[in-house]
């Protein structure tokens, strides 16, 4: 009876220095790249400048290694116990100006980037009712 006790003991023991859980492993969404909304893609056009773009874009993720003429916007989420969400945006520029707009991934999808929940300390600002911070003659 010793034998079995000590077997079970040994055998639980080893399943958790080994990192068996019963529950499973904790998995967090996994968020890379540029946010991309279909609010920013419907605006933009053919023959925005550059300024134009990253007003509306932000800075772009990639730009071509040996050209700057080709800007590439690329979101990914994969979602810790779902699917992956990918989307992403080419634009061409000559003289600078948009001349191509090549889009890929499903640009109407909403994404809900849940920022307040997970391990370790909120997001200043995050979350319903955070306070704005108001800007004054002296600052902050």
């Amino acid at each position: 009876m010793q034998n079995l006790i000590r077997t079970a003991v040994l055998v639980l023991a080893a399943s958790l220095i080994a990192g068996c859980s019963y529950f499973g492993v904790y998995k967090r969404d996994l968020v890379q790249g540029n946010l991309i909304t279909q609010d920013m893609v419907s605006q933009l056009h053919t023959g925005m400048s550059r300024a134009q773009v990253v007003q509306v874009m932000g800075t772009p993720l990639m730009e071509a290694p040996f050209s700057s003429d080709q800007w590439d916007y690329v979101f990914y989420l994969d979602k810790a116990y779902g699917g992956t969400v990918e989307k992403r945006v080419t634009l061409t520029f000559a003289n600078d100006q948009v001349v191509d707009i090549q889009k890929s991934g499903d640009m109407n999808a909403d994404v809900e980037l849940d920022q307040d929940s997970g391990p370790g300390p909120a997001v200043e600002g995050a979350g319903e009712g955070a306070a704005v911070p108001q800007v004054g003659p002296t600052g902050l």
